[in-house]
Parts: C-alpha cells; structure tokens; sequence
C-alpha cells in the first residue's frame, strides 16, 4: 500500500508541477505583451504610454490576440480608436481566427465596427465558421449591427461552413422576436436569397413555420419565399 500511496504523491507533485509551468509560461506571455494587457483593461493612459515609448502596435498575447483585438473583446471604444489612430490592423487575427472586426460584429459593439470600417475592415473576412462579421450579428439579433453592416458592400447572401446564410443564421437561431423579424425584414430589403435552401434542403421559411415563428414566416412568404 505503501508504494500506491508515492505514487500518488509523486503523480500529483507532477500534475502540481505542469499546473505550475503553465501559470508561470501563461504570466510571462502576458508580461510580454503589455500593450495587449493595457487594451484588454482599456487603460488609455497605460496604453498611449506604451504607444510613445515604442510599443509594438501588432504585438501578440499568447492566444495570438493583438492590443485592438483585446480593447474590442471588452468593447474598450476609446482605445480601439487609440489603436486604430496609431495604426493597428483591424483585420489581424488571433488563433481563434476572431479579428477586432470581426469580433465587433459578433458581439453587437456597432461603434466599434463603424470604427473597423473606417480603417478598412475587410468584408470578406471569416470566422473560424466561415461566416462573415454579418452572419453572427443576424444570429444574435444585433439590429443596429445588422444595419450598419447592410449600408457597406459586404455579401448578404455568403454561406458558412455550415452551409447557412445571414437569412438561415437568423431564422435557425434566431427567436423569431421583435429583433430577429426586424433582421430578416432588412436582410429581404436587401435582396436576400430567401429561397436559398440549408444543406439538407430546407428553406428560411419552411424553418420559420416548423419553429413558429409566424411573424417572419410571414415577412418571407409576402417576400416571395417557399
């Protein structure tokens, strides 16, 4: 019994000593990366220190997460536009394949996209889905997002990697509510393929009447929708 009870001692002094290492690697990648810490707290003051005595605008957390990336992740406007001023790409991505574009559009941080737009924001991106900053932002019910992403060039009709549009995102996962029947009726406004079926053959309107959703059933057979 004697030898069991070192060998759990020895087995968990190892696991100690992985947990270890790896707080002690995950606190030097972020000593690394002071500008990225700064913008994930939005400390402005901090950052634009950083900023004038040299910084890396591009550099990385270990995610792979740069400074503007991480002020959007905590909708941080002030040094997003910090950022952006300085120069900070807005299309850069980390690991997870989020760029501060990207993640904006996601989480409904609509100023933030506006700023993303302004410094170039590349449409045609894609999440780690395939999806555009569109498809996500239909999917939660981001009204203003939505209409702000609508007024640029960006494909209304694009498929992910799960072989949905913004207009299946939308009904699929969507709730049928005030927001998601307000995202529908400005996604048909803008010449959506409502008749664009999921892989299974399945169309936005036949999704809508199997959910109940009757107000946008509704808005997508007026549409011209089977």
């Amino acid at each position: 019994m004697k030898w069991r009870a070192r060998g759990v001692a020895r087995r968990d002094l190892f696991a100690g000593g992985l947990a270890l290492m790896a707080q002690i690697a995950a606190g030097q990648a972020q000593a690394q990366a002071p500008l990225v810490e700064a913008a994930a707290r939005g400390d402005l003051a901090r950052l634009q220190a950083l900023l004038r005595g040299g910084a890396d605008i591009e550099q990385r957390n270990a995610g792979g997460r740069t400074a503007v990336l991480a002020a959007t992740a905590g909708n941080h406007l002030e040094a997003v536009r910090a950022l952006i001023a300085r120069g900070a790409d807005v299309n850069a991505q980390d690991r997870q394949r989020d760029s501060a574009f990207l993640l904006a559009g996601a989480s409904g941080f609509t100023e933030i996209v506006r700023a993303t737009l302004a410094a170039g924001a590349d449409l045609k991106s894609t999440n780690r889905y395939g999806g555009t900053a569109l498809i996500p932002a239909c999917h939660h019910g981001h009204v203003d997002t939505v209409r702000l992403l609508l007024t640029t060039p960006i494909e209304v009709d694009h498929v992910n990697n799960l072989g949905w549009t913004a207009l299946l995102e939308a009904v699929i996962l969507g709730d049928g509510g005030p927001a998601h029947t307000e995202i529908v009726r400005m996604l048909i406004e803008h010449k959506a393929g409502v008749n664009i079926a999921d892989r299974d053959g399945v169309t936005p309107l036949q999704h809508a009447t199997r959910r109940g959703q009757q107000n946008v059933a509704r808005l997508l057979a007026k549409a011209g929708a089977r």
